[in-house]
């Protein structure tokens, strides 16, 4: 027997049974989209109208609990699949159809509606593209926990999570399916690195060891003092637990236009020059110098290609993001924390922990040092023959350090050495003939002078709440004004 029920999309829908009709095996009810569906002679073109009304709806994505982002289906690349759909109406009333069979296997009760699967393709490429535009806004990082030093307390941790495409883009296909217009986005959850938990029983109430740099307050210098503030505010209140290493670059993360930073004189190549992030060095030096007197073991720091003139030489600690680093590691059985400010023209990093007796002695001699060379540059911005010092020439210099860590009646000794490559003299000469340019500056900084040997111990007397830093030196070769011309290295002379 053959039965016409309707037409859709031009091709008309015939049904041949196999065996004849009975009460049990009549023409089965149907549902789509969760509504009941009358098998008749329009039921092909009410079954394609409502899913067009659902598909020029919305598709709502759940994120967090009352909070949800609403798509259009167009953005899933959604399509309804005429041709299925129509296979699937044959397939209620042939009784010999897979979809039949299963019905007549499955425990769905008699007389209960048949739930047709929906007929929708989604272009998978175009849906991924579209979770990936949305990523950044659903991504979460992870952040640790840390302490707020300014109002003593616990800053907490919170757990972080990254969009699963793959995992989000089946549990929308399902949804789809079973004629759903939502799905909740597929997480992978990152854990932070510090609980709050971890830091509940840290104790901070005493100042292991200090060290300070200053820097320039003036009006000309306020995107380096930017650049200290923020850098030094991404590291300060980091706790370190017994055996953890400190990475700066890690900790402090990039130095670039998207965080922030700000454009600000840089060393490259030995060169000053400007840079985005300028000034985040001398937070790294600072702390650096903090960490060495703390008994921290620095695992990995390096000294700039020329000495810096906020520093000790030996005690520099140059960072780029995100090539070279700067790292310690807390060797103690208790938390050490860091605490770094820069206020007043002054950069001051602490170690933080519980009261310590012991003392702690930098001794650096400089073994040797090598000559700059000098080289002229042309300059048409300046009159011809006008010579200007666009960069004053520093030698290079190979030290030797040592580190005395004092506990009672024990001493231990570590030696470093350190080579500062020399920085080249650069004069700019004037090749202008127009008499009305502008006379250039000469580089402001004047010899370098640096003490041959340094003795510098901090230890904790009985009479001071923290430790005190003294200082013994001896000027020796390098320490006395002229003794680069002694040594035979250029000398600037304008004409």
């Amino acid at each position: 027997m053959a039965v016409v029920i309707g037409a859709t999309a031009g091709v008309a829908l015939l049904y041949r049974f196999a065996e004849p009709a009975t009460p049990e095996r009549g023409l089965p009810q149907l549902s789509l989209l969760g509504k009941p569906l009358e098998l008749d002679a329009n039921a092909p073109q009410r079954a394609l109208n409502r899913l067009r009304r659902r598909v020029n709806g919305v598709f709502v994505l759940k994120l967090d609990p009352g909070d949800e982002q609403r798509i259009s289906y167009g953005d899933l690349g959604v399509q309804i699949d005429k041709a299925r759909l129509a296979q699937l109406l044959r397939d209620t009333v042939d009784q010999t159809s897979p979809l039949s069979r299963w019905r007549r296997r499955s425990a769905v009760a008699p007389g209960a509606p048949l739930a047709l699967p929906v007929p929708f393709d989604i272009d998978v490429e175009r849906a991924a593209r579209m979770l990936m535009r949305l990523k950044d806004e659903f991504d979460r990082p992870a952040v640790d926990a840390r302490l707020d030093l300014e109002h003593r307390r616990v800053v907490p941790s919170s757990q972080g999570r990254i969009l699963d495409v793959d995992a989000t883009l089946q549990r929308i296909q399902s949804a789809l399916q079973q004629g759903e217009h939502e799905a909740e986005l597929a997480f992978e959850l990152v854990s932070p690195r510090r609980t709050t938990e971890q830091l509940a029983d840290v104790r901070f109430d005493h100042v292991l060891s200090y060290f300070e740099t200053n820097y320039d307050v003036s009006m000309r210098a306020e995107a380096r003092t930017f650049n200290l503030r923020l850098a030094a505010s991404k590291l300060d209140g980091t706790v370190l637990l017994p055996g953890e290493v400190f990475d700066f670059n890690q900790t402090v993360g990039a130095r670039d236009e998207a965080n922030g930073y700000k454009v600000a004189p840089v060393i490259a190549q030995g060169e000053l020059v400007d840079g985005i992030g300028g000034g985040t060095c001398q937070v790294s030096g600072t702390l650096h110098g903090a960490a060495f007197f703390a008994g921290l073991e620095v695992v990995e720091r390096y000294p700039h290609t020329r000495p810096s003139s906020y520093i000790k030489l030996g005690l520099d600690a140059t960072v780029v993001y995100p090539t070279i680093n700067f790292g310690f590691r807390n060797p103690y059985d208790f938390p050490v924390v860091l605490h770094e400010t820069v206020k007043d023209g002054v950069v001051r990093a602490e170690i933080l922990g519980p009261q310590s007796d012991g003392s702690v002695t930098l001794i650096r001699r400089i073994l040797s040092a090598r000559p700059y060379d000098e080289v002229e540059r042309p300059d048409d911005r300046l009159r011809r023959g006008q010579r200007v010092l666009a960069q004053r020439g520093v030698p290079g210099f190979t030290v030797q350090m040592y580190r005395i860590l004092r506990d009672g009646p024990h001493a231990r000794r570590e030696v470093w050495k350190g080579v500062y490559p020399p920085t080249t003299q650069i004069v700019r000469v004037g090749t202008a003939t127009d008499d009305g340019k502008a006379a250039g500056k000469d580089d402001p900084h004047g010899e370098y002078l640096a003490d041959e040997l340094l003795v510098v111990t901090m230890a904790r007397d009985e009479d001071s709440a923290e430790p005190k830093l003294t200082e013994r030196r001896e000027e020796g070769r390098f320490g006395v004004e002229g003794w680069t011309n002694q040594a035979g290295m250029p000398v600037f002379r304008r004409n």
